[in-house]
């Protein structure tokens, strides 16, 4: 069997966590398995669909480097790819299960429908369906259109049974009484069709072999099942993902944890750590590793590592896996991914050395967003703050003495780099015989105001040969320039 997997968003708002979780789940399997992942848009709710929607949705799958291999954009031998243009085909869909007996005309109104009063659990009343128009004759049914009655079609649900059974990959066999399922509408009577029968008419016609989606759906998924029967082909493999809660536990909400994909992405975070995050809501890898590559996570998953607990949206977690990517890449790699969100006007002085730059505050950065405020240490605000610490600073002898011979020293360094400077730094502590914070500290205060920060070297070979003259300068006074 060829494995097929699809997303299938409603272009009504922006991808976020928890719906954008199926999309990685489906596509990391269809990967894992040599299979196909298909891009279905489920826009059928005009009236919910936002302008542009469409369009982010692609954009932030693209982002994440979900490629689908049949959908919008792309083509495909099963299209259309967006409900809007399927009518036709669910026109006839309809029809088979007319002609079969699966379905059935209704004429009754709203009201006519009926509430059955039967009970729920905690003693609220179901509403059913009586079946009243289940077994009207040619007769009675032309009776009624003569009438003006218009019809819905509803679904023939097998009488006779206590329970209706589903396989499912996580949560194995679940039973569901047949007395929750009534003769559910296919198609209402203004000639729209429902969301399950629409859904498993584009199953069937895309050949999706395996059904992942969030645990949210398992209650649609015995009327799917009937229907996939009703229309005489195999079920898909259906696996409901657990379903991912807020920081607190509570339900995912903007204000508990469910955050855009677009608003990860401005932050800079990397694709493949928000990937390599949402493959941990819900799956462990073998080894218990959570920093993963994107070849890493294509090879280890599997659907029976997928636990059936709730997992909760840990933003902390998030930034530490993407630390990790970012720790990963080589300087020039992250260099590039950071270069689009640096400051430039804040921050000229860095000129042509960015790429030294990062290399000083890369052990401090868990986003690419997160470089201005690290860039912030190697070029402080001037002002009078800064300005009193320098005049403090060489105002005191012994640290006068070690300041001098470190300008002494840089003077003479050829080449300008992170190595070289490191040295002449630790030659001018020998030199006046000081070593370790004695050396350190007041080297650090003169250059960017505080004892404490990235290593010196590295912070010389970001500021450059000339501003490190300037502010070593300043520290010292004019008369010792």
């Amino acid at each position: 069997m060829t494995v097929r997997t699809r997303f299938a968003p409603s272009p009504t708002g922006l991808l976020h966590l928890g719906n954008v979780r199926t999309a990685v789940f489906n596509w990391l399997f269809s990967r894992h398995e040599s299979g196909a992942f298909v891009l279905r848009i489920e826009d059928t709710d005009v009236a919910r669909n936002v302008p542009g929607g469409e369009e982010a949705i692609l954009a932030d799958l693209r982002w994440l480097g979900l490629d689908w291999d049949e959908g919008p954009g792309v083509g495909g031998p099963h299209g259309p790819y967006r409900q809007s243009a399927r009518d036709p085909r669910y026109a006839e869909a309809v029809s088979l299960l007319l002609e079969r007996g699966r379905a059935y005309p209704c004429y009754c109104s709203e009201e006519e429908s009926g509430d059955e009063g039967e009970a729920t659990e905690a003693g609220g009343p179901v509403r059913r369906y009586s079946g009243q128009c289940r077994g009207l004759s040619d007769e009675q049914r032309g009776a009624l259109e003569r009438e003006g009655r218009t019809s819905a079609i509803r679904f023939a649900v097998p009488e006779n049974r206590t329970s209706f059974d589903v396989e499912d990959e996580i949560y194995g066999s679940i039973s569901f009484p047949a007395n929750d399922i009534d003769d559910f509408i296919i198609r209402r009577a203004d000639g729209r069709v429902t969301y399950n029968f629409a859904v498993v008419v584009d199953d069937l016609d895309m050949e999706i072999s395996h059904v992942i989606r969030g645990a949210g759906h398992l209650s649609n998924t015995p009327k799917q099942a009937l229907l996939f029967d009703a229309f005489e082909r195999p079920r898909p493999v259906f696996a409901h993902l657990p379903t991912i809660l807020g920081p607190d536990g509570g339900k995912l909400s903007k204000r508990r944890g469910a955050t855009a994909v677009a608003e990860l992405r401005a932050q800079g975070y990397p694709p493949d750590a928000v990937l390599n995050y949402l493959s941990l809501l819900g799956w462990s890898h073998p080894d218990e590793r959570e920093v993963l590559t994107r070849k890493e996570l294509v090879e280890a998953i599997s659907l029976e590592r997928v636990g059936r607990s709730d997992p909760r949206v840990d933003p902390e977690k998030l930034r530490w896996i993407s630390a990790q990517h970012l720790a990963g890449e080589d300087l020039p790699t992250l260099t590039a991914h950071v270069s689009p969100f640096v400051d430039r006007k804040r921050f000229r002085a860095v000129g042509d050395r960015l790429e030294a730059a990062i290399d000083a505050i890369r052990t401090r950065l868990s986003t690419y967003g997160d470089v201005n405020e690290h860039l912030a240490v190697l070029f402080p605000e001037e002002g009078p703050e800064l300005a009193a610490a320098r005049e403090a600073l060489g105002g005191d002898a012994p640290t006068r003495e070690v300041l001098l011979e470190v300008r002494g020293q840089l003077a003479r360094v050829e080449p300008w780099n992170a190595d070289t400077l490191g040295t002449a730094i630790r030659n001018a502590g020998r030199e006046v015989g000081v070593r370790g914070p004695s050396l350190f500290h007041p080297v650090r205060r003169a250059l960017i105001g505080v004892e404490k920060g990235p290593d010196i070297g590295k912070i010389l070979a970001a500021i450059g040969s000339e501003e490190t003259s300037r502010r070593l300068d300043l520290t010292l006074g004019e008369k010792d320039v």
